[in-house]
């Protein structure tokens, strides 16, 4: 099943193109990864993913996708090391966007929190404090909340920025899953080309323009994916 379709679509800031003739199409448990350098217009897609930013040309159809369905985690900055809030909280909070007007959290609400606390493997850290954590620990926490605001999307910018090598590996790995074993569809922009062609099923390279979109394999095979990779990744 189409969840997104990208026609021609082009994002601009004050008449200045920031990411032009964007063509692609995600399917239901389709695993994404954007790359590109800084200022290709990685982020601005995001944003014109999630509805921030309205495109200048052509057209987003989201098919099938309603908006509380979508999970995002935004770039990990150093402010949310310090965050003072126990896991479980932190995790609820991604429930906010589909509570309503209701006061309270729902038992179900509860329950989804706790789920994917576990599903994340970080079920054992539930009432500690999140700023306690190490920076893994910390990432797997916010993705559980993300995943608390929307199950059936994941879109996430630049999740490994700021990890060691290590648990980025574990961080990959944990998406891989998700995305194999849960179903969920993935989007992830990353600096990281090797890291996202060995763990994604689909490569979007941009540099305002596109310059590929398909396989990883394909990327891999062409001359982009030569010039960028160097050798081709390991299988996983």
């Amino acid at each position: 099943m189409i969840l997104i379709q990208c026609r021609d679509l082009s994002f601009a800031y004050e008449g200045t193109p920031a990411v032009r003739g964007i063509n692609f199409t995600i399917k239901e448990r389709d695993y994404l990864g954007i790359v590109g350098e800084n200022g290709s217009g990685k982020s601005t897609l995001i944003k014109g993913l999630l509805g921030l930013k309205s495109p200048q040309e052509g057209d987003l159809v989201m098919e099938g996708l309603k908006p509380y369905e979508i999970g995002y985690l935004p770039q990990y900055r150093a402010a949310q090391m310090d965050f003072p809030a126990g896991v479980f909280e932190v995790v609820l909070s991604g429930r906010l966007s589909s509570r309503g007007i209701r006061p309270f959290y729902s038992r179900e609400d509860k329950r989804a929190a706790d789920e994917n606390l576990k599903s994340l493997g970080i079920g054992d850290l539930r009432n500690q404090c999140y700023r306690e954590l190490s920076g893994g620990q910390q990432q797997r926490v916010l993705i559980a909340r993300a995943l608390c605001a929307g199950k059936k999307l994941l879109i996430l910018d630049e999740p490994a920025a700021g990890l060691d090598p290590v648990v980025t590996v574990e961080l990959y790995r944990t998406l891989q899953r998700l995305n194999r074993e849960a179903g969920i569809t993935i989007i992830m922009v990353s600096h990281d080309i090797p890291g996202a062609v060995n763990y994604a099923s689909h490569i979007l390279h941009l540099k305002t323009d596109q310059l590929f979109f398909g396989t990883s394999a394909e990327y891999a095979a062409s001359p982009m994916g030569k010039r960028f990779l160097g050798a081709p990744p390991e299988a996983v």
